[in-house]
């Protein structure tokens, strides 16, 4: 079973993050810069929520609000999940799934180490599921 810090080791540990008391503008601004599709909302050096693309349509867009006036903090998920190093890769699997969230950061001594996506999941599980496929088609067919 792999654990987060091996995920991590091969995806890679950077975070993208925005205050809460930045507008919306500038939190989808940066999204659109670093490629991604969700922030984590810091106060100070402490994780305090996640804004995802998905806030900002049903929260901003679909409520006639307008990005630039809005703040991160208005709009935030706040109920977060958090993970460390040494959870297993398929347990945050299941608590994404259970909770119904694609994010899950990692913290590790209370400090933000990383964020995972469903689909760092996923990928990670199918690449460790081939080589263990491929590892056990080498035993039976004796080049192991």
């Amino acid at each position: 079973m792999s654990t987060v810090d091996r995920l991590l080791g091969s995806k890679g540990r950077k975070v993208f993050t925005i205050s809460r008391k930045a507008t919306v503008f500038e939190a989808i601004s940066s999204m659109d810069a670093c490629n991604v599709g969700s922030l984590v909302v810091m106060e100070e050096a402490t994780p305090c929520g996640m804004l995802t693309e998905r806030d900002y349509l049903r929260r901003v867009a679909l409520a006639g609000r307008s990005s630039k006036t809005t703040l991160v903090e208005e709009i935030m998920s706040t109920e977060m999940e958090f993970v460390d190093l040494a959870t297993d890769v398929e347990a945050c699997m299941a608590m994404m799934s259970k909770r119904h969230i694609r994010h899950l950061p990692v913290v590790d001594g209370g400090k933000l180490v990383g964020l995972l996506s469903m689909g760092d999941i996923v990928k990670h599980l199918v690449l460790e599921r081939e080589s263990t496929i491929q590892n056990l088609t080498d035993y039976i067919q004796g080049r192991a």
